[in-house]
């Protein structure tokens, strides 16, 4: 009867252990990588903010799940920005390889609009819809080896999968509206809109801090679809384009990349210190006082 007793309990702490110890792991992850952002901020002296998607593939019966910028990774962010005082700073830290133009817009716009200073840090790449948030910021600050993207839209067809809208625009005008079928002039009609879209967001983003003309001319640039879609744009070549870009990324950006490995299953992507701030002017007073 002991042995069957003992049996049982070694059984049930074995399941317990397996279902469990991912979980501790995981929350020992997420404190870690909790701590390395207050300590971060207090050394940049601003909210920090992480935009990380992990695109290798997931050891899941071999089924890939991959990650991009999202609706939910739209509203964690535009409450980190609601919950962070208007004079505090923010840094807010892109690894992705793009995702949904109306979530990263959504992230770009309301990063732009914050009023005080605004840092995008890349430390290995942010591609499209990353690149689109980077340039709503006041300063982009990249790895030597870092990359940015194109935004040129990418039209859905459900045949082909995801068209450069360029592309429908270029083969359209050179076959001539008349030799096209009218589901692809509909997606030239769709491509068109999408690009001048897109290209007004751009210039939005960059007027104030490059003035009108230079604005203009990049927003051309990034959206006119001179490279494919997945191009990588150095910071040899960013810098050349005329978009500011520093390469000194405090060591522990590359530290908190190394907690965010690839999981086992879906986790969030975004994640600051979640409780609101006192204003700079005030935190001061405060230290004074005492």
């Amino acid at each position: 009867m002991d042995g069957i007793d003992i049996g049982i309990l070694f059984w049930l702490f074995l399941l317990l252990l397996i279902f469990l110890w991912p979980q501790y792991k995981q929350k020992a992850l997420q404190g870690a990588r909790l701590s390395l952002i207050r300590k971060l901020e207090h050394k940049l002296g601003c909210r920090v903010v992480t935009l990380i998607h992990r695109q290798e593939r997931i050891g899941l019966f071999g089924i890939p799940f991959y990650r991009y910028i999202d609706i939910e990774d739209s509203e964690h962010v535009l409450r980190a920005i609601r919950m962070t005082p208007p004079d505090m700073p923010i840094a807010i830290i892109i690894h992705t390889p793009g995702g949904l133009v109306l979530a990263a817009a959504q992230i770009a716009l309301a990063l732009k609009e914050h009023k005080a200073k605004k840092i995008a840090i890349i430390p290995h790449y942010a591609m499209s819809g990353g690149t689109l948030i980077a340039l709503a910021a006041d300063e982009i600050w990249m790895d030597v080896n870092a990359v940015l993207g194109p935004v040129d839209p990418q039209i859905s067809d459900p045949r082909h999968g995801a068209i450069p809208a360029a592309s429908i625009l270029k083969v359209v005008k050179e076959k001539g509206r008349d030799k096209v079928r009218e589901e692809y002039l509909l997606l030239a009609d769709i491509a068109e809109k999408a690009m001048k879209q897109m290209e007004d967001l751009v210039y939005k983003l960059l007027r104030d801090k490059l003035g009108d003309e230079k604005a203009k001319e990049i927003a051309r640039i990034m959206v006119e679809g001179r490279w494919t879609h997945d191009y990588p744009i150095t910071v040899e070549e960013a810098r050349s384009l005329g978009i500011p870009v520093k390469t000194e990324i405090p060591a522990e950006v590359y530290h908190l990349m190394e907690l965010y490995p690839q999981p086992a299953a879906i986790r969030p992507s975004v994640e600051y210190v979640p409780a609101p701030y006192a204003p700079p002017r005030t935190r001061r007073g405060e230290q004074q006082r005492q």
